[in-house]
């Protein structure tokens, strides 16, 4: 007997796994098994496609909708660089996912170039914003600091960098951790 019929096969195996990594639970991708090209037919790959690129996307929402919440809550221009530094923990999971040694190269090249690009438009995104606050009329050496710490922290830096094994360095789209304040009793 298959154990496509015991346990769903590794197919299931990244269905699994997608599900729960869009949802921010922890898993391990390193326990993924290798997918060969010839392994499932057209249709299953099609299917297999819809679950990876959901489960990207739902990532890559949920890290833009707390970037943007945690970028509003900046007091300073330090602290929104902190928050764009940090931020690029995020895109480096979501990267190494698509860029995954277990999915076949074609599938890793399409998907690696589609959260590239994501990150590109989120960088230019943040570029016309600023550009925005200059029209509303806001400082435009406010704006100007900002666009520096925004490029001197640029989240594109992901594209070519690997991640540090950075110790402060999270994931904004995570669940919140407690913080302690000094001083706080």
């Amino acid at each position: 007997m298959s154990g496509l019929w015991g346990d769903g096969g590794p197919y299931q195996a990244w269905v699994g796994f997608l599900r729960r990594w869009a949802a921010l639970e922890p898993v391990d991708p390193a326990v993924l098994p290798t997918l060969a090209e010839e392994q499932y037919d057209s249709d299953t790959w099609a299917r297999l496609t819809e679950h990876l690129t959901s489960a990207l996307s739902t990532r890559l929402v949920a890290w833009a909708e707390h970037l943007v919440r945690a970028l509003n809550e900046a007091r300073d221009d330090f602290s929104w660089g902190r928050e764009l530094a940090q931020a690029r923990t995020g895109l480096h999971a979501v990267r190494a996912l698509a860029a995954h040694p277990g999915l076949p190269e074609s599938l890793r090249t399409r998907l690696t170039e589609l959260v590239d690009n994501q990150i590109t438009e989120v960088q230019a995104r943040l570029e016309r914003n600023l550009d925005a606050e200059i029209r509303r009329g806001t400082d435009p050496r406010l704006v100007e600091r900002r666009r520096r710490t925004l490029r001197d922290n640029a989240l594109t830096a992901t594209l070519t960098a690997r991640p540090a094994q950075d110790a402060w360095a999270y994931d904004p789209a995570a669940p919140p951790r407690r913080r302690i304040v000094p001083g706080s009793g």
